[in-house]
């Protein structure tokens, strides 16, 4: 597996330290680099002595008596070197790659430092937030007096962070996710249908391992894995793979159920759908040339698809640059998209748009040919398009009416044959 372009790091290694620390992560570059030493220490003593090998062996043909003793005896004790300088070879080498893996992504030069979520910066605001002439209930009061969400008997099956959607409920997410579908098809994505049970290469590949290990949900025994997000086996599609550049840009969709274990969410949002272990949601992914214009290109692409969504469910929302501290590993920029969620009283993420240049293709080898013949790693971008239920908190919310029902947003009804109300039964 190839990581972060080493060179890189030995060129500017105060540039990687920096963003380890910028992304609260931790990162030990000057072990890292002593490690990187000693191996090419190894490996031009390695070369060397296998130099020095092939000389003794053609030369002990041409040699007689003890001239030929001393020279087999000078083979031996290469041979020996040979074995000692392999072994430590194999010694150092996993020991670099656990210090490789742990190597951030620089992030974009635009992106505001800050220590944590709170500190990220507002980029726009789109639609009105309303308000209401009664007072509101949450989405979890309103799916209770409609029958259509019932979180006790969900924890009854699975334990806390658990659900279950009845009736209305349930083909208001179906119905959702389907839009999101069918809104990206129509904008030219390949739909795929892929895995949710993937090995660990591909989670070490996307990135997800190792620093998220403890937030997934694992098969050991298997040495598989439940995926937090379709992004791990869409972006690993074309994993160990050579593209043409012809067939560039990849752009794909697809929809997946999703298991978090939420391991570091002790006591944090509890209430309702927010952080739950067990969701739904249309992803989509670029896979594009490693070229920086093109890659903020797609970038921004992402983002207006999913705003486009947004936008056609009427769901007032903002979007905000996230601030180096609530970047992951291998993110250059995120931008999030936050819905208006009454009940928070406040937006609440409902989106995040990530570029990762070619920290996820070098990990997972994915490259293209250019026309030159040259062989490049490629570029990385996805985004959520929806994720449900924690979509349905704002449209619950928003939709609701005086009388206790709830509107089906226009763009859904279709979906729902026909349903214009979600009516309490009583």
């Amino acid at each position: 597996m190839t990581m972060i372009d080493i060179k890189l790091i030995r060129k500017d290694p105060d540039r990687y330290v920096k963003a380890a620390k910028l992304k609260n992560f931790e990162a030990d570059i000057p072990a890292l680099l002593d490690i990187d030493r000693q191996l090419a220490d190894i490996v031009r003593e390695h070369q060397d002595v296998r130099t020095a090998q092939n000389a003794a062996g053609k030369e002990i043909a041409s040699l007689t008596g003890r001239e030929k003793e001393d020279a087999i005896a000078r083979m031996a004790q290469l041979k020996a070197r040979v074995k000692d300088l392999e072994d430590k070879r194999a010694q150092l080498q996993p020991e670099f790659d656990q210090l490789m893996l742990l190597v951030s992504q620089p992030p974009a030069d635009d992106v505001p430092i800050g220590a944590d979520d709170t500190e990220n910066v507002e980029i726009r605001r789109a639609g009105e937030v309303p308000e209401f002439d009664f007072p509101p209930a949450d989405h979890i009061e309103l799916g209770r007096k409609l029958d259509i969400i019932d979180v006790p008997r969900g924890v009854k099956l699975a334990g806390s962070r658990n659900y279950a959607l009845k009736g209305a409920g349930a083909m208001l997410h179906y119905a959702v996710l389907r839009f999101a579908m069918d809104s990206m098809i129509a904008r030219g994505y390949e739909i795929l249908n892929l895995p949710i049970l993937v090995n660990d290469e591909i989670m070490y590949g996307t990135g997800y391992f190792p620093l998220g290990r403890d937030d997934a949900y694992l098969c050991e025994r298997d040495g598989m894995s439940l995926i937090g997000t379709a992004e791990v086996p869409l972006t690993a599609f074309h994993s160990n793979e050579v593209l043409d550049c012809a067939d560039l840009p990849k752009k794909y969709v697809a929809t997946s159920t999703c298991f978090r274990r939420e391991a570091g969410a002790a006591g944090k949002d509890t209430h309702g759908l927010y952080r739950i272990h067990l969701f739904d949601k249309v992803e989509q992914v670029v896979i594009c040339r490693n070229d920086e214009k093109e890659s903020l290109h797609y970038h921004h692409e992402i983002l207006a698809n999913a705003e486009a969504v947004l936008a056609a469910l009427k769901l007032p929302y903002r979007v905000v640059n996230v601030c180096t501290g609530d970047l992951g590993q291998g993110q250059v920029q995120k931008f999030d998209i936050e819905a208006w969620m009454p009940s928070r009283g406040n937006y609440g993420e409902t989106h995040s748009a990530s570029r990762f240049h070619d920290f996820q293709a070098r990990r997972l080898n994915i490259r293209y040919r250019e026309q030159t013949g040259k062989v490049n790693f490629v570029h990385t971008l996805n985004n959520t398009v929806i994720a449900s239920p924690r979509i349905l908190i704002p449209m619950l919310e928003l939709y609701q009416n005086a009388d206790g029902s709830v509107t089906v947003p226009q763009v859904l009804r279709a979906y729902m044959g026909g349903l214009e109300k979600i009516e309490p039964s009583s």
